[in-house]
């Protein structure tokens, strides 16, 4: 692999969250300073730069960020709203967590650069309240921000007002969905809510916003500096820049990992991560919970969306598990389909009703029954499929679906 220069984690880590003056001696807060002070873009140019670089989200969707912000920006209201959405909460995924605590002024920065572009005037940082490191640092960095003139009013001069607060959310797992974010800074259980309207028509209390995952935000600045063209030479040619990817306990070096676009899983697995603390062989990957198996056999393919649409999975949040040989797939699937049905947050009958079922099914092969289960499986899927108010049943659907038929052998031997 060609030497990659990090977008995200751009300094090897002294143990402490980067401050603003660590923050700006690598350019940080340029970007704003160019849009605001220098005048040199206008709301619609910035858009159009992250159109051109063809951002997509981190978040989990991969939706093209600049679709996101011209749907908030073509909204006329006096008030319109941002959310930098950092409430993760999938086992396995801790990039968000990471990047919040160590590197807070790439996000603001990125918030503010939304904000510019989509009309914004107020948003809000949300968090899950027991990211105790995270939390604190965030704090400390908007105290920076606002004390150096770049929240509040009239910002480096300019007629751009902004101001922005921390929200905490419950521990939920549904809680980092981002209408359940809506939902839970009005003073709700952060629960997600049915769609359309989207946030960017009728978002936070009624008014147009834009809700990007954190990671999202902060390739902004970099792209707004840098430019567009440079983003795209980075990456693959339908997934451009990079992305972070958490490697957990299971592995030698277990971190949070920046890589390209374009990367093969082998690289990401075995020469950062060390390869299993255990020695065992790779079976399969997982590139988070609610993704598709991916077979050993395709190490090599590129980290990509393009390449694991082709493999019938997807990159999800880059909370990146492994089945190891000799491990009890079974029991895996079995722990992934008790998750769902736990963390289902109750409002859609037919989510209850297919992650219970999957949950009983499984039960039932962990304990030999015998049976149909990849038929009965692909059946409880199938009656899930364009269900509730959110995409929680295809993230249950697509690990287990995909497991029966990768492992059938296993699901017979039990």
């Amino acid at each position: 692999m060609s030497e990659f220069e990090p977008i995200l984690l751009t300094r090897r880590e002294d143990g402490s969250p980067q401050n603003i003056e660590a923050y700006r001696a690598e350019g940080g807060y340029s970007a704003i300073a160019t849009v605001l002070r220098e005048r040199e873009l206008s709301a619609n140019d910035v858009i159009q730069e992250v159109d051109d670089a063809r951002l997509l989200g981190r978040g989990g969707a991969a939706f093209p960020v600049a679709r996101k912000w011209r749907i908030a920006a073509g909204n006329v209201s006096k008030e319109k709203y941002v959310i930098a959405n950092g409430g993760e909460h999938e086992p396995g995924s801790s990039k968000d967590k990471f990047l919040v605590e160590f590197y807070p002024h790439k996000i603001i920065e990125g918030i503010l650069l939304c904000a510019y572009a989509t009309g914004a005037s107020k948003g809000y940082l949300y968090l899950i309240e027991d990211m105790t490191g995270p939390l604190a640092s965030a704090r400390r960095a908007i105290d920076e921000a606002k004390d150096a003139g770049l929240i509040g009013e009239n910002i480096l001069g300019s007629s751009f007002s902004f101001a922005l607060e921390i929200h905490l959310a419950p521990t939920t797992y549904v809680a980092g969905e981002e209408s359940a974010a809506i939902d839970s800074i009005e003073g709700g259980p952060a629960k997600p809510r049915s769609k359309p309207p989207y946030p960017g028509e009728h978002g936070l209390f009624g008014k147009p916003t834009t809700v990007n995952n954190v990671e999202t935000l902060a390739h902004v600045p970099a792209i707004v500096r840098n430019g567009a063209q440079w983003y795209r030479g980075i990456g693959s040619e339908g997934s451009k820049g990079s992305m972070l990817f958490t490697l957990g306990e299971e592995m030698k070096h277990p971190a949070v990992f920046e890589v390209p676009f374009g990367t093969s899983w082998r690289y990401l697995l075995e020469d950062l991560g060390g390869g299993t603390k255990s020695g065992r062989p790779i079976r399969a990957i997982q590139p988070a919970m609610s993704c598709a198996f991916v077979a050993a056999r395709d190490l090599a393919s590129p980290i990509s969306h393009e390449s694991l649409r082709k493999l019938g999975s997807s990159l999800g949040c880059g909370g990146v598990r492994v089945i190891e040989e000799g491990e009890d797939v079974v029991e895996r699937v079995a722990e992934i389909a008790a998750f769902f049905m736990a963390e289902q947050c109750g409002q859609c009958p037919a989510c209850k009703m297919v992650t219970s079922q999957f949950n009983m099914v499984l039960q039932g092969v962990l304990a030999g029954k015998k049976g149909d289960f990849l038929g009965m499986i692909e059946k409880i899927a199938g009656f899930g499929k364009g269900r509730g108010r959110c995409s929680l049943i295809a993230m249950a659907s697509s690990p287990i679906l995909s497991a029966v038929k990768m492992f059938q052998q296993d699901f017979e031997a039990k």
